[in-house]
């Protein structure tokens, strides 16, 4: 899980500087040719075959994986490097907000007020992060960071699903690369394809090979290990996005913007926790865990 999170902060600076050239569905459209060729290759090398029993759970996983992709791809053209990827781990805080709404919906007598306190404090810290972004006009890239975290609390509602039945994770990284190919191919077919440069090629070929290999290193680490300490780890890719934008796009440091982020790690690990503790006392609640 370290090592996924310092590889996945490393595809965000490529993206943040191949967006200067392509558009976010085309980078999605490379980032998935580069994935699924990947990923076909480490099977074969493995002796395990990529077929499915299951392709409608793998078709509505790519359907909200891909959104968020696109999303936060284009959130990271136009955020600092660590603002984009904070508010795409507010995925852990909307699952949260998701275990909320089904227990008042199922008329549960008590509702957890912890974690109605780590889902509001993890919207402060959004309105902290946001903040700059309104000042500097950025309002569209903050709201599509912030979608897209919703989007990916769906999307990993359905990776925890298809982990339950036994489906390996080169397989769900595969077919999540081939939902990403095709709707970044129609992209391309409807808005034109960029020319393209020797260092164009090279951010491409970088963006898809860490990318896919942080993902199978993200989602063996989430069939081995223990939850929360995969949720410890994983929000060190927040700092690493930080010392990147830092270091390599001068981005601004704001003691709202760090008390943001902060809020939103102690938000996310809180609401870990708490659903973990609720996994422990009830075996047969489907509570799944968070990734990036």
């Amino acid at each position: 899980m370290l090592g996924a999170a310092l590889l996945f902060s490393m595809m965000a600076v490529c993206v943040k500087w191949a967006s200067a050239s392509y558009s976010a569905g085309e980078l999605v459209f490379y980032r998935s040719v580069v994935g699924a060729l990947f990923i076909a290759v480490l099977a074969r090398v493995r002796g395990r075959t990529l077929r499915t029993a299951m392709p409608a759970m793998h078709f509505w996983r790519c359907a909200s994986g891909v959104a968020s992709l696109v999303l936060w791809f284009y959130a990271l053209s136009g955020l600092p490097l660590a603002t984009a990827m904070t508010l795409n781990y507010m995925s852990s805080v909307w699952m949260a907000l998701f275990l909320l709404g089904g227990t008042v919906m199922l008329g549960a007598a008590r509702v957890d007020g912890r974690l109605v306190a780590a889902v509001l404090t993890g919207f402060v810290g959004v309105a902290l992060v946001l903040r700059p972004t309104f000042e500097q006009q950025q309002l569209w890239h903050g709201l599509a960071g912030l979608l897209s975290g919703l989007i990916a609390a769906m999307a990993y509602l359905q990776v925890t699903a298809l982990g339950r039945i036994g489906e390996p994770e080169e397989r769900i990284v595969f077919y999540f690369s081939l939902g990403g190919l095709a709707v970044g191919g129609l992209w391309m077919l409807a808005q034109g394809a960029s020319a393209h440069t020797l260092r164009g090629l090279a951010l491409l070929l970088a963006i898809g090979l860490l990318a896919t290999t942080a993902q199978v290193m993200m989602t063996r680490a989430y069939r081995i290990g223990r939850t929360l300490s995969n949720a410890c780890l994983q929000y060190l890719g927040i700092v690493f996005s930080f010392a990147f934008g830092v270091w390599l796009f001068d981005d601004p440091v704001t003691w709202m913007a760090l008390a943001g982020m902060a809020l939103i790690v102690i938000a996310g690990l809180a609401a870990t926790l708490l659903r973990s503790q609720r996994q422990h006392d009830a075996p047969d609640t489907r509570s799944p865990p968070n990734q990036t």
